[in-house]
């Protein structure tokens, strides 16, 4: 397999290719959008579908609309970007009708934060009216109040998810922070409320300082770091996750070719979420990847369940 952004692969007879049942739902592949890129409209995701992800999930969705933090708040760094967009939506009411009138053609999961438990509870009882999952963002950290604010206190964390296991029959997801040295007890406490899976990882927290003015470039001094530059982080977060949690993990975090699919997936992840490569390899890098790991799967004469994991067994 290349290592470059746009690999070169070809399509070869492989075991049992890359579709998966997990959750409950049934994707063509194990490649999901991410919250964050392409999901501030119903429309953005059905184009994520399109050019070939298997699942998508939308933009943070609160109670009421947001704008979000002042410009600049996406800045290029070395291998990645930083962002400190503020969670800007148009609130989980409207953006629940708008998808209820489009067929994006694959699982959608519905990315929510709020304050507390019984927000939590709320906005998981109105997305769920059009999705087929949720999303629990516990891991912004760029936020006030909401995000990683919420995210890093296990008991809260496992109030939080029950609350919303509650309020839907949909699979909920937990997403977690990096920025924290209890990443699996808090996936634990995840767990402990009935979440169906984690999501590992958000953004790490970074900033940058433009030099010839001396201030710090975004807006708002401090944002998230995503890209190729956090793929390690998310690497060793899902694979202790692996080692303590028994629910599925789906690993996010640097996803931009076959290998680092590949690698995610040995270290314990049952799917994977592509977010800035979208930005730095464009749509195609869902095809891209998943033609790539048929292509490993083949090779290597595995399923993409035998995978799974496999780091912890050899």
């Amino acid at each position: 397999m290349a290592s470059s952004c746009r690999a070169t692969v070809k399509t070869v007879g492989n075991r049992t290719g890359t579709s998966t049942k997990l959750l409950g739902l049934k994707f063509t592949n194990p490649l999901f959008l991410a919250s964050g890129v392409m999901g501030t409209t119903p429309g953005g995701l059905k184009s994520a579908v399109d050019a070939g992800a298997g699942g998508v999930v939308t933009k943070s969705l609160g109670l009421e609309a947001r704008k979000g933090h002042s410009s600049p708040n996406v800045v290029g760094v070395d291998c990645g970007y930083l962002n400190a967009m503020g969670l800007p939506n148009p609130g989980v009411e409207y953006f629940t009708e708008e998808l209820s009138k489009v067929d994006v053609g694959a699982p959608v999961f519905a990315s929510i934060f709020g304050e507390d438990p019984d927000q939590f509870a709320k906005l998981t009882e109105i997305a769920s009216g059009a999705a087929d999952g949720i999303e629990l963002n516990l891991s912004c950290p760029h936020a006030e109040k909401v995000g990683s604010a919420v995210g890093t206190d296990p008991d809260l964390v496992e109030r939080i998810v029950s609350k919303a296991v509650d309020a839907t029959d949909l699979p909920v997801l937990a997403k977690l922070t990096p920025n924290t040295d209890r990443i699996v007890d808090i996936g634990r406490a995840a767990e402990s409320g009935g979440a169906a899976g984690v999501v590992a990882i958000n953004t790490v927290s970074g900033m940058a300082i433009d030099v010839e003015t001396k201030r710090p470039v975004l807006g708002n001094v401090t944002g998230g770091l995503s890209g190729r530059a956090i793929h390690p982080v998310a690497v060793k977060a899902v694979y202790d996750l692996y080692e303590g949690l028994s629910v599925p993990i789906i690993g996010v975090g640097g996803v931009e070719t076959p290998e680092t699919a590949v690698e995610l997936i040995l270290a314990g992840a049952s799917a994977l979420q592509i977010g800035t490569a979208v930005a730095t390899c464009e749509l195609s890098v869902f095809r891209d990847v998943d033609r790539g790991l048929a292509e490993y799967l083949s090779q290597e004469d595995l399923s993409l369940e035998d995978l799974v994991g496999l780091a912890h067994r050899n």
